[in-house]
């Protein structure tokens, strides 16, 4: 049975926001590197650093919190595309989340990367999560 790893990272980061936790580890793959990579980017996550223990490897994230984040939960994450229903764009409809302020990531022919990396390069693909 094979596991569905980007809806688990996310999930992982999504608990974690919900409990204030600062720190996420989750398991490391190319596609979770380059999604934490992207998050690193786009200023989600303070830092990533990669760690080794027992023969598996695991991405150790921390979040980035605002001073006064008491009650409002500031991250927000969806899966969009998944392994039972794959959801594809082409460039021209990719949609823009809160006019875009939040970002779309794609898996394209060129790789993993935001809507707005895709609408410069004119290419669509697999509508992979929102982050808002």
């Amino acid at each position: 049975m094979n596991r569905d790893t980007i809806a688990e990272i996310l999930t992982s980061i999504r608990n974690a926001d919900m409990n204030r936790k600062r720190v996420v580890r989750v398991a490391s793959t190319n596609i979770t590197e380059t999604i934490v990579k992207i998050l690193l980017q786009e200023g989600f996550i303070e830092n990533v650093r990669k760690h080794r223990e027992s023969n598996q490897s695991f991405l150790v994230s921390t979040l980035r919190y605002r001073r006064n984040r008491e009650s409002i939960n500031i991250l927000n994450l969806k899966r969009i595309s998944r392994p039972g229903l794959r959801i594809y764009s082409n460039y021209q409809r990719i949609p823009r989340i809160l006019g875009g302020m939040g970002i779309v990531i794609l898996s394209t022919s060129r790789g993993i990367m935001t809507d707005r990396e895709a609408r410069l390069k004119k290419i669509g693909g697999e509508i992979l999560c929102y982050i808002w």
